[in-house]
């Protein structure tokens, strides 16, 4: 969501109607980064035995890894004292990888909308400057690399900061000039990412920092990380990032639960999970296959796929007092807003029938992804 200002608002109040409320601006939502605070995780609290990365447990946070050993992620609840925080992104090394090999990487991502970032002006002489600001704890202390990689214009830039005490909270300020080369497409897709390194392999630490905008040159992108894949002691923990326009860092910009839910849901929303939840209202087309359509709480950024787990007797629909079982939902027509599901090879019934389309099993889940 992009920074939006409603100004001179101060000027439609009269002074002698509301004590002590004028402000010059309202800002909402300054903040770049989406569930920053960690504290919504639609798809699981913890993942163990992670070596492939994706979008594992705290929304909008990819893990990227590959082969830099095996990973437990979780929603932790250890935060910051007195911060106002009540969950972390953890990971907890279970298998090492003393030995980097040069291509081996880890990240932690966070990937934009360019549509999202035009009033940034990058590509222009007016680019604005970004800071980054977070918390973060590791027994792993050193040097680690947080860079920001515009895809549109394969151009990235690197700033370093130093974990300086093991296992204790610090807060790390980061801020990065704005690139006046290349404008970012203005687009729903994947246009601009921050990349919070955890290990780096020759490939992507060999040369010189780039902690200029530039050409994007994989050597340049990561030197001096640690490796915090060199044992299973190591774990990592961050919350409290924030991403805004200019050259200070704020105060986090605490949303609503409901506003930072929907904020995510745009790019992943679980429609139910578990057992005896209705899916929707649907009904037979014909004798052998069902219908119901799922309307989402926000638009999505795409038309999403469909995620579920299945297996016998998943799922039944109940029509005049009696269910039909089957094992899965089928994604038929759909767009960003609603989408058709089916079935048209378990079922036998009634064409015309409706009824209620309900889940069997505590393994059932239902949900749709269009992240970036």
């Amino acid at each position: 969501m992009a920074l939006t200002r409603i100004a001179n608002i101060a000027s439609t109040i009269p002074d002698d109607s509301i004590a002590n409320v004028k402000m010059a601006n309202i800002v909402q939502s300054k903040n770049i980064i989406i569930n920053g605070d960690m504290s919504v995780a639609q798809r699981a609290t913890s993942v163990t035995g992670n070596t492939a990365g994706g979008y594992l447990t705290c929304d909008r946070w990819n893990f990227n890894i590959g082969s830099a050993g095996t990973w437990t992620a979780t929603q932790s609840t250890d935060v910051p004292t007195g911060q106002g925080f009540a969950t972390s992104f953890k990971l907890d090394c279970t298998t090492a990888d003393a030995s980097l090999g040069s291509g081996d990487i880890m990240q932690l991502q966070q990937r934009f909308e360019g549509q999202n970032l035009q009033y940034l002006l990058k590509g222009t002489a007016s680019a604005k400057s970004l800071t980054l600001s977070f918390w973060t704890k590791s027994n792993k202390t050193g040097t680690y690399i947080a860079e920001f990689r515009d895809r549109t214009n394969n151009r990235t830039i690197s700033q370093t900061y130093t974990i300086s005490s093991a296992d204790t909270w610090e807060k790390k300020t980061l801020t990065y000039a704005g690139d006046t080369t290349g404008a970012l497409a203005n687009t729903n897709a994947n246009i601009l990412q921050l990349n919070l390194w955890l290990a780096a392999g020759s490939n992507y630490s060999s040369g010189s920092l780039a902690t200029s905008w530039g050409t994007r040159t994989d050597a340049n992108r990561a030197v001096g990380q640690v490796n915090l894949a060199d044992s299973t002691s190591n774990d990592f923990y961050i919350t409290g990032i924030q991403l805004e326009a200019g050259t200070t860092a704020s105060d986090f910009e605490f949303l609503p639960v409901d506003v930072n839910l929907q904020r995510c849901q745009r790019y992943y929303y679980l429609h139910n999970a578990g057992a005896s939840l209705d899916v929707g209202v649907g009904g037979y087309y014909n004798s052998s296959q069902i219908f119901l359509n799922v309307q989402f709480p926000t638009s999505m950024r795409t038309s999403p796929s469909l995620e579920q787990v299945t297996g016998s007797a998943y799922y039944s629909i109940y029509r005049q007092n009696t269910a039909d079982d089957f094992n899965s939902l089928t994604l038929g027509q759909k767009n960003e807003n609603i989408v058709s599901l089916y079935n048209n090879s378990e079922v036998s019934g009634t064409a015309g029938d409706a009824g209620f389309i309900r889940t069997n099993n505590s393994s059932t889940r239902v949900a749709f992804d269009s992240e970036l």
